[in-house]
């Protein structure tokens, strides 16, 4: 166990949490997939069931044919009533739910919300002789989700707007511009994220922890509310000693940055939180399944609440198709999303296709789930294409993004602790880490494809968000084994600059690679090893640290 009660051992703590590294750097790729050298973090514990069980529908489920209820594909009518009918009587089952799609194209214009645990969408595959869902109209002509009624207050009451004065573009910001989905997760009545401070609710406390070191699993949980084995629970960080706090030079360290303002003015809303199952209690200690993110002093006033959500969720094997619109501009979307996952935890989405979106798949407040086997495309510019936000131990693993987005790959607002691997970007493509306190995610075996600028080079490294939650990204943010192929004949001499961060602290960029000599700039305190090498004795770290765990 740990305790920090004074300051002199918190600095020595930060000294050794970012200490600078040896120029004399002789640690090997094993080395540095095992922690042996500049800290990475473990994230073999992304992903459904974290990353130890094969995504399966269970032997019991209740399956309900739409078919039965009237849908009827390839008739050119809209089958929202009858789909809706369905969901209406799989949410009164007890037993888990497969909702069966039949072949052929249906045509929907209404949200479907899972709102229970144990119920899967599945469609009859994504190929010519599979299942494809239309949707001719954007959400922005469905009635507004009472959800949202708080981010449309937001909007309205900061005065959100995209102005593009080059574009003569003065519009308000959309509600779904990073919200909302024709297939849409959600705990009924539960907030998913704080935009305004009157809607704020104190959440049920279920005990404190005072001390703990960033990485442990077991920790004395002071206060228990009778936590029970097997709960899914969230740990939450709060930052309440304003511009200087301890919690800020923990998750950002010791450097010149411009911290935003948002890190300090709502010290009531936790600044990092964690979603964590436990499972063991011995007395007033607990055992958590996955490490704890940071360290847990006095003064970050960690507490453990609960954290309603579903599990056991699946949406698979079908593709969503929306008509061609042109692109208006950065954060006018009028709502052409597919799916938007919120407040689950050991769920999934497999084997899908999305073409024409805005967004093809959303994410808030979920933990612990698989994203995978899924392709973008279209010719309309997108948004995103699936994001990460608000996230935990959340695993997307090969993506394929065929379409142009704004952001291809991103990790948003609050995301730690997850992945995107085996993923290839065809079309400009941005590694995106979008500001709001993201730290330790990792890009793991990522293809990209790209046209180089006329100087050579290429700001691959970007990061969106806004200016109250910069910088980019907090510590331990990695980049393993990225491939880079230049499309536009750059000549064989000419050496390819990838511009990064210059607000990202200490990150890890190794093994970047590709068919010209690169060289990357990244700021401040990076650790950038393994540049112009091929990756082949461990391409993918996710993969190497889960099979080393799960054979220890």
């Amino acid at each position: 166990m740990f305790a920090v009660n004074n300051n002199i051992n918190f600095w020595l703590l930060l000294i050794f949490t970012f200490g600078k590294i040896s120029s004399q750097d002789t640690y090997s790729l094993t080395d540095l997939a095992n922690n042996k050298g500049p800290f990475i973090p473990n994230y073999s514990y992304a992903g459904y069931h974290f990353g130890e069980q094969s995504i399966e529908i269970p032997k019991s489920v209740v399956v309900l044919n739409a078919l039965d209820f009237g849908v009827i594909p390839n008739d050119e009518k809209d089958d929202s009533k009858a789909l809706q009918k369905v969901f209406e009587i799989a949410h009164e089952k007890q037993d888990p739910v497969l909702i069966q799609l039949p072949p052929g194209r249906i045509i929907l214009s209404d949200i479907f919300y899972f709102e229970r645990s144990n119920i899967i969408l599945n469609g009859s595959g994504i190929g010519d002789q599979g299942t494809e869902v239309f949707c001719p109209r954007p959400l922005m002509y469905i009635k507004d989700p009472e959800d949202l009624k708080e981010l449309r207050e937001y909007l309205i009451r900061l005065s959100k707007v995209q102005r593009e004065k080059e574009n003569n573009i003065s519009i308000p910001f959309s509600q779904y511009s990073w919200s909302g989905g024709v297939f849409w997760t959600r705990v009924p009545g539960t907030r998913v994220k704080s935009y305004l401070q009157k809607y704020d609710v104190a959440p049920k406390v279920l005990g404190t922890i005072a001390t703990a070191y960033r990485g442990e699993t077991s920790f004395k949980v002071l206060q228990n509310q009778r936590l029970k084995v097997g709960d899914v629970v969230e740990i939450q960080w709060f930052n309440k000693q304003g511009k200087k706090g301890k919690l800020i030079k923990e998750l950002y360290g010791d450097q010149n940055l411009k911290i935003g303002a948002h890190h300090w003015n709502y010290p009531d809303l936790p600044l990092v939180r964690q979603q964590v199952k436990i499972v063991k209690i011995t007395n007033d200690s607990i055992v958590i399944k996955s490490p704890l993110l940071l360290n847990i002093i006095s003064e970050y006033e960690v507490r453990i609440v609960e954290w309603k959500h579903l599990e056991e969720v699946g949406i698979q094997n079908f593709k969503i198709t929306f008509p061609f619109s042109n692109y208006i501009a950065h954060h006018v979307e009028q709502g052409y999303n597919g799916i938007y996952l919120t407040r689950v935890f050991n769920s999934w989405v497999k084997n899908v296709v999305v073409e024409n979106a805005d967004s093809g798949i959303l994410t808030e407040a979920i933990a612990n789930v698989t994203i995978e086997d899924i392709v973008t495309k279209g010719e309309k510019k997108a948004h995103y294409t699936v994001q990460m936000g608000g996230v935990h131990n959340v695993l997307v693993k090969n993506l394929s993004v065929y379409n142009d987005s704004l952001h291809p790959l991103s990790f948003d607002t609050f995301s730690t602790k997850s992945v995107y691997s085996n993923c290839e970007i065809f079309k400009n493509p941005i590694l995106d880490q979008h500001s709001g306190v993201n730290h330790q995610n990792l890009f793991d075996n990522i293809k990209v494809h790209l046209d180089v600028l006329n100087d050579n080079s290429y700001p691959l490294f970007a990061g969106g968000g806004a200016s109250y939650w910069k910088p980019s990204h907090g510590s331990y943010n990695t980049f393993w084994n990225i491939e880079i192929n230049i499309l536009n004949n750059s000549k064989e001499e000419n050496v390819i600059k990838l511009n990064g961060m210059n607000d990202g602290p200490n990150a890890r960029v190794i093994g970047v690679w590709g068919n010209n000599k690169i060289v990357i700039n990244y700021d401040p305190v990076s650790y950038v090893k393994c540049v112009n090498k091929r990756m082949e004795k461990i391409p993918s770290l996710y993969q190497y640290q889960l099979a080393k765990r799960q054979h220890m």
